[in-house]
């Protein structure tokens, strides 16, 4: 929406089975659905302008790195029933977690790319790596960036509370406690949420419900003897 182009995603690791390509690509002539046309080749004939990401690629069947392989060369699509559609326009991205598992000491680390790109030259053929524009690593998660998801998260939290007339504030320790509690070497700070619901949300919601809180207030959140400690103001 900033970039004023329309922005598609197709989540790859719904597309691990051979039979799932006739979904982008539609189903052969004489088979169920056939006169749909396919998921792919359908949005971009309705946005020719598009930013297309495919998020986890390298789930996807291999089948389906041809049909990119395609796309990548010619900029068109054939589909099966012989209709060609036009990606001159469309800004191709693709998402992977390949090289998590050799790249996972959190931080910057100069052989993180090396390892990466090491294992991206082992999945995807010389082909398919030659026809791309440009491949960006990116560098696992460090303190500073884990702090500034938990405090996206905690604002969040902050605007449900509102509501309530309750005001909610953390020190330093108590978020980088939150932030490596909900770090993970391989998914990254994808759990912070779920941690914050955990060990935030549900220890104030029975005093919203019965105690301190039940008219309004305010709360600070510390760590100490390492465990969150709460104290409740009544307004």
């Amino acid at each position: 929406k900033t970039m004023h182009v329309h922005f598609e995603r197709l989540d790859m690791s719904e597309y691990m089975e051979s039979h799932t390509i006739s979904r982008l690509v539609g189903a052969p002539p004489g088979y169920v659905g056939y006169e749909q046309g396919g998921l792919l080749t359908e949005m971009i004939k309705k946005h020719p302008h598009t930013v297309l990401l495919l998020d986890e690629v390298e789930k996807a069947h291999p089948d389906i790195m041809n049909i990119l392989l395609q796309v990548m060369d010619g900029a068109k699509l054939t589909d099966n029933n012989g209709i060609v559609t036009d990606f001159k326009n469309v800004i191709l991205v693709m998402t992977s977690n390949i090289g998590t598992k050799e790249a996972n000491v959190m931080g910057f680390h100069k052989d993180n790319s090396m390892k990466t790109n090491k294992a991206l030259e082992t999945f995807f053929s010389p082909e398919f790596r030659n026809r791309l524009s440009a491949t960006i690593t990116f560098n696992t998660l460090d303190l500073k960036a884990l702090l500034m998801i938990v405090n996206i998260e905690l604002d969040k939290v902050n605007i449900l509370l509102k509501g309530k007339n309750i005001n909610l504030e953390l020190s330093k320790k108590a978020k980088e406690y939150l932030a490596n509690e909900g770090y993970d070497e391989r998914y990254g700070a994808r759990h912070i949420a779920r941690v914050i619901d955990q060990q935030v949300k549900e220890a104030l919601s029975d005093e919203i419900l019965f105690g301190a809180l039940k008219k309004g207030g305010s709360v600070k959140i510390d760590y100490k003897d390492k465990k969150l400690q709460f104290q409740f103001l009544e307004q």
